[in-house]
């Protein structure tokens, strides 16, 4: 009774915390937690009733491990796995070191203002949709009246068919997702940076720390944690894709699969051509279940080697 008494004594004296993470736990409890239950449908080959959609869980028929069996027993399995995971490593790579760049360069811009109109130049691509982006990779690549087959022509170079050339498109879809994300991601940098104490930078030039310097003893050990703490979130998303950047930018062409195809473009196609959503589910179960452990793998030699940067 003393332990009941006393949890309640605490929810009382810390209610308005609590009332402040409330909608953001009702958030993950109706769109994070609740979903889960519907996983099972990964083990079972699910057909729709007009009882609605629990009883068409209850009634689909068990199949066991059977669609994760579909999923990687084709020859596209090693192919979507593949650039799934190459491409993020590439873009948590890149992104990192050109966000911590972009941020240590935009704060020391001394015009204020000047630096506002930088950063929101570079935060503005974030919000633009896939289906826009994808456009404006068009009017660059188009055969016919694209910018860079215009320029090769200036040249005296034949035109390319950017849309039939597999081999150019990992650098563009990096370009691409770079120029989208980079922006965004600097700005939470920016802000760590803001944060950190004025003098420690002014000890630092007393002791004759050149800029270099200073970011080498200062801003870089300051942003380790939260570089760190994102890193690992990233890890964890390394088996998902960006949708739109794989599938909107290359106009789903055909003779680029073997460097666009991932394994959420994939289920997307398998299930417009089979309907089949036990399959797509353990898709998205497997992809889960691989973030979770990378994430703890992680999180476990981080915290072996630095535990204060660790995640938990």
């Amino acid at each position: 009774m003393r332990a009941i008494g006393q949890f309640f004594k605490n929810l009382m004296t810390n209610k308005a915390m609590l009332f402040m993470v409330l909608p953001g736990t009702l958030w993950f409890l109706l769109f994070s937690y609740l979903p889960m239950f519907g996983t099972i449908i990964a083990f079972k080959e699910y057909r729709f009733s007009r009882d609605g959609f629990w009883a068409s869980i209850v009634n689909s028929k068990w199949v066991g491990l059977q669609n994760f069996k579909f999923l990687f027993s084709t020859n596209d399995a090693y192919i979507i796995t593949r650039n799934t995971v190459l491409y993020n490593f590439v873009f948590i790579i890149l992104g990192l070191v050109l966000s911590v760049a972009l941020a240590i360069v935009l704060s020391e811009i001394v015009n204020k203002k000047l630096a506002k109109v930088y950063q929101t130049g570079m935060f503005l691509p974030y919000f633009l949709s896939w289906v826009i982006v994808g456009y404006f990779a068009f009017s660059f690549l188009s055969m016919d009246k694209g910018m860079l087959n215009q320029i090769l022509g200036w040249f005296g170079m034949e035109p390319v068919q950017w849309y039939s050339e597999a081999k150019y498109w990992p650098i563009f879809l990096t370009l691409i997702s770079l120029w989208k994300s980079v922006g965004y991601n600097s700005v939470v940098y920016l802000a760590a940076i803001m944060g950190i104490d004025k003098s420690l930078y002014e000890a630092a030039m007393i002791d004759g720390a050149n800029k270099w310097q200073q970011i080498k003893a200062i801003t870089l050990p300051m942003l380790k944690p939260l570089m760190t703490i994102l890193t690992l979130l990233a890890i964890g998303k390394i088996f998902y894709a960006d949708f739109g950047l794989f599938y909107q930018v290359p106009r789903d062409s055909g003779t680029l699969y073997s460097v666009t195809n991932v394994i959420d473009t994939y289920v997307y196609r398998g299930l417009k051509t089979t309907g089949e959503i036990g399959m797509s589910t353990a898709a998205g179960l497997y992809q889960s279940v691989v973030g979770f452990i990378l994430v703890m793998v992680s999180n476990y030699i981080v915290r072996k080697y630095d535990k204060e940067n660790a995640l938990f």
